[in-house]
């Protein structure tokens, strides 16, 4: 599995956002995200195409209002996971441009 440089952003600023150096709720709900997000490597096709793209996925993560998305492709000749893009689920739908 790799998390591309985009989705280790993404995890960094969310890390920060719920604060979660300072709240041990948020802390477990993080380490829940990057728990989900490791689940990947073992099945990584059970998730469903991404809307807005048919060569990526997405695994939803969290309860509403709270959802969180976790886009990724399967490279299957490699046999990998790269996680591209980590983002609310309430936004608006991403760019494909915008992975790059």
């Amino acid at each position: 599995m790799k998390i591309m440089p985009r989705a280790q952003r993404d995890l960094s600023s969310l890390y920060d956002w719920i604060d979660a150096s300072s709240s041990d709720a948020a802390l477990t709900w993080y380490r829940g995200l990057r728990d989900a997000i490791r689940t990947l490597r073992n099945s990584p096709n059970r998730c469903p195409a991404a809307p807005e793209n048919r060569d990526f996925r997405h695994l939803l993560y969290g309860s509403k209002p709270d959802v969180y998305r976790v886009i990724y492709r399967v490279v299957e000749k490699q046999k990998q996971v790269d996680v591209l893009h980590i983002r609310h689920g309430a936004r608006q739908q991403f760019r494909t441009e915008e992975l790059t």
